[in-house]
């Protein structure tokens, strides 16, 4: 059964849509009764865990995986399911991101981060237990019949956010810190540490619609070009953004003495290279003609967002 939202490649549509249906998955997840397996949930805990993972957002991540997934004819909860695993990825890496230790934020959408919102202990747990149920989710049988292919999710889900992914990507862009960054390590750390988990969305999509291999492997480049899209856009946004609309400080990639791209070529050439991308995005996807609006117009809601 599919339950397929006509977005018409309105990107906002889709998101908007996606989020009600993923917020839904992560409602039912998050809730306080315990499942068979568990002893209890502590109420504190799961309290902390919905502030970091029903607090908004644009739910970019599981968008793609939708979208993609749709681009091959699969539009149901199992999709929805996986996605929801992936946005549990995001938000426990946010809910790091911010503490004292990492980057030391108060705020994100607009909101205390859950560490301000709770304690740091709190929130550590929080991150540890989003990042668990991630795979309890990904496991699900309803994410594929095959339990091969969930399998094969779940292992590319944990490459992606790994020490060999997004977790080593952050630990790479604590080390650039106040120091000279070469414009490949740059783009190393940001592949790692944003563009993993993009990648994996749309790749991840397309497996679980039963893609060709060929397909696959488009899918698979067009993660990777919107992932350095969208951390390129996020470099701009921190330069030039306005924080009441960010939800979160502008500026802190400066203050921090973090490398980018902006900071290495100046706006203008980083604006040029991200239009390049979308184009490159949309020539991709060209073969698939009107079925891949969606996804063109999500390579276009990346690049231009203002937040």
């Amino acid at each position: 059964m599919t339950h397929q939202d006509a977005s018409g490649g309105d990107p906002v549509r889709l998101l908007a849509g996606c989020a009600r249906r993923v917020e839904a998955a992560l409602d039912n997840a998050l809730a306080t009764s315990a499942l068979a397996g568990e002893h209890a949930r502590p109420e504190r805990l799961v309290a902390a865990m919905r502030h970091a993972a029903l607090g908004g957002g644009k739910r970019l991540r599981p968008g793609l995986v939708l979208a993609s997934a749709r681009l091959f004819g699969r539009d149901d909860a199992g999709v929805i399911l996986a996605g929801a695993a992936l946005e549990c990825i995001h938000c426990y890496s946010l809910v790091h991101d911010d503490l004292p230790a990492m980057d030391d934020d108060d705020m994100r959408r607009g909101r205390p981060t859950v560490h301000k919102a709770y304690d740091e202990a709190t929130a550590i747990l929080a991150g540890d237990a989003l990042l668990t149920l991630a795979f309890d989710l990904i496991a699900d049988p309803a994410v594929h019949a095959s339990a091969s292919v969930r399998l094969e999710a779940s292992r590319e889900l944990a490459r992606a956010a790994g020490h060999g992914g997004m977790a080593g990507g952050q630990m790479l862009d604590l080390a650039s810190e106040h120091r000279d960054r070469s414009e490949q390590e740059v783009r190393l750390l940001q592949a790692m540490k944003t563009g993993a988990l993009i990648r994996y969305a749309a790749r991840t999509g397309a497996r679980l619609a039963d893609a060709t291999e060929a397909d696959l492997e488009r899918m698979t480049r067009f993660g990777e070009i919107i992932g350095l899209a969208f951390q390129l856009a996020d470099d701009l946004l921190d330069v030039e953004g306005d924080a009441v609309r960010l939800g979160k400080a502008a500026g802190k990639d400066a203050d921090a003495g973090k490398a980018t791209l902006v900071a290495l070529k100046g706006t203008a050439e980083t604006r040029a290279e991200l239009e390049g991308l979308v184009a490159e995005a949309e020539a991709l996807l060209a073969p698939f003609g009107e079925r891949s609006l969606e996804l063109v117009a999500l390579a276009r809601f990346v690049a231009d967002r203002d937040s």
